[in-house]
């Protein structure tokens, strides 16, 4: 799937649990609900900082967006890892 493939598809989805489902991530529909409006501007931030040239790089940008949105919810103070992502799930 080329760059434009990809960014076309994006622009497709009529909500952000479409494109969770489509990068096959996993989440929490209470977390959406309580911060869809923070995850898409994430995402959508992400995606104009680096265009996507595929598939995996457009994963990429959703679970970071996922996981900051997540992280920022945290204790500033405790080392807890958030469930968003794998590199969070290894700590």
């Amino acid at each position: 799937m080329s760059q434009i493939d990809i960014q076309q598809k994006i622009a497709s989805f009529t909500c952000i649990e479409e494109a969770l489902d489509y990068f096959d991530i996993g989440f929490d529909s209470r977390f959406i609900n309580e911060n869809r409006i923070q995850l898409v501007k994430r995402f959508n931030g992400y995606l104009l900082l680096t265009k996507p040239d595929d598939w995996f790089s457009a994963r990429r940008a959703l679970k970071n967006a996922y996981c900051k949105v997540q992280r920022s919810l945290l204790d500033k103070h405790t080392r807890s890892a958030c469930r968003g992502c794998t590199s969070c799930q290894r700590r």
